[in-house]
């Protein structure tokens, strides 16, 4: 059994696009309980794909950022959005 997946543990830099689809995407996923395995299911991608994606490493295409909203249940923009900082995270 594998264990829990924990949200982000921090924020990520407003100006990297990609560590923001990072965060949004991880927080999302985790918020549903999701497995990366689960999230790469229901999006038909790759797990190794969506973990390389939450890890920043790659650059992402439109149409699998469309896939993932999708899938997550989320307008494409708010993946793109950087967070605001809450009194939770300063």
């Amino acid at each position: 059994m594998s264990a829990r997946p924990a949200p982000p543990t921090s924020l990520p830099d407003p100006d990297d696009p990609r560590q923001v689809l990072a965060y949004w995407i991880r927080r999302l996923r985790v918020d549903r309980g999701w497995s990366q395995e689960k999230l790469a299911f229901e999006c038909e991608l790759d797990r190794t794909y969506v973990s390389a994606v939450e890890q920043s490493r790659w650059n992402v295409s439109l149409s699998n950022i469309e896939r993932l909203a999708r899938a997550l249940e989320t307008p494409i923009w708010m993946l793109l959005k950087p967070p605001e900082p809450s009194a939770d995270t300063l």
